[in-house]
């Protein structure tokens, strides 16, 4: 065996291996550890197991004292119409943009995917957003959200219906389908693994945002995950607790650890789909 064939068959894979364990598995394990441990043994963070398991006690408390409840309600109340408002509305903008043709729709969906690249203007959306009276809204949060992976769900989108055959939309207008009938009855069933991709992706970020909610629902009644899990780890309760303050992280991950295990052939079948034109 080469020095070629001996790098491809068994360094690589194990060069692999060891980064996923130092990047992914390490924190991980420390994060579970903490988690499980006293709050005296949590303030010198090491990878030793705890000397005495506190994890049921610590888990309680987290997600009572931290109202790890009230933090979901307002996590699914920001993340569920943000995502089906992006799907919906970009997948229509996608159909149109990849079933016409010239310069300026060229222009158009450049301008569209642009988001990608771009960053928000943080400073100019919190001043928009409380001109119009939606600063530190559930509302003003989803339309934030929606306009920050609308470029991303365009950008599949749209690489995946141009490789749907057009002979299926003729053969049901010709059948006296009007366009939005079309669309729903004959191209949205052929996006499910686009959609289920995109889907995915957009509940992973705005799940774990805390930099864009800080901005816009801060001082508001309604909080995110993330969001409060930074209140309470500046406030007295949590301060030198990193026992709860990992039990949280963990508590918070957890729902998107599973989805994404189950979910994650689906996520690239979806990229790769979008990503042949």
């Amino acid at each position: 065996m080469n020095g070629s064939a001996l790098w491809k068959r068994v360094l690589q894979p194990a060069v692999v291996v060891i980064l996923l364990v130092v990047v992914i598995g390490i924190p991980l394990y420390l994060a579970l550890v903490t988690s499980a441990k006293s709050q005296g043994e949590a303030n010198i963070p090491d990878l030793s197991l705890p000397s005495s398991w506190h994890l049921a006690d610590n888990y309680s408390k987290a997600f009572t004292q931290g109202d790890v409840p009230w933090a979901l309600f307002g996590s699914l109340l920001v993340m569920v119409p943000a995502v089906v408002g992006v799907l919906v509305f970009g997948s229509l903008a996608s159909w149109v943009l990849a079933r016409r043709s010239g310069r300026t729709v060229s222009i158009l969906y450049s301008a569209a995917i642009s988001g990608i690249i771009l960053p928000p203007a943080v400073v100019t959306i919190v001043l928009l957003l409380r001109q119009l009276g939606l600063a530190s809204t559930p509302f003003g949060m989803m339309c934030v959200y929606m306009g920050m992976y609308m470029s991303l769900v365009i950008f599949f989108i749209t690489g995946f219906i141009r490789t749907i055959p057009l002979e299926l939309e003729e053969a049901a207008r010709i059948d006296g389908a009007k366009p939005l009938m079309i669309f729903v009855r004959v191209i949205l069933p052929l996006l499910r693994p686009v959609i289920a991709t995109a889907t995915i992706l957009i509940c992973l970020y705005i799940w774990n945002d805390v930099f864009y909610s800080f901005f816009v629902l801060g001082g508001g009644s309604v909080t995110t995950l993330p969001l409060n899990l930074y209140s309470v780890a500046s406030s007295n309760l949590y301060q030198n607790n990193w026992n709860l303050v990992f039990a949280y992280v963990v508590l918070m991950s957890l729902p998107l650890v599973v989805i994404f295990t189950f979910a994650q052939r689906r996520i690239i079948s979806g990229i790769t789909g979008g990503a042949v034109k």
